[in-house]
């Protein structure tokens, strides 16, 4: 399956849900519960506005999102943080393209 994200797919994907870019608790269960709004905003960041970032496999696209996340935390001298199972089942659901 081929997934994808821009900065408007993510704005229909929360429209589509009756969700608002600063609804936490809303946008946190939509993501896959605990730090769902985090790897939201991980999206966002990762994607530039305007552009659509595509990949091949879930794989790529949590391999990405992961080398995103590694290379922000260096930079702020934290500790990365890794996807849940459930982040990523919700990912790979939110960020498929129908064939």
């Amino acid at each position: 399956m081929r997934y994808s994200v821009s900065h408007h797919k993510l704005n229909l994907v929360l429209a589509a849900h009756g969700l608002k870019p600063g609804d936490a608790g809303g946008i946190d269960k939509l993501f896959g519960g605990q730090d769902g709004y985090y790897w939201f905003g991980t999206l966002r960041d990762l994607c530039p506005p305007g552009k659509t970032i595509t990949w091949e496999s879930q794989y790529e696209m949590v391999d990405t999102i992961q080398a995103h996340e590694n290379a922000t935390a260096l930079e702020d001298e934290m500790k990365p943080q890794v996807p849940s199972a459930a982040n990523i089942a919700a990912l790979s659901k939110l960020l498929g393209d129908p064939i």
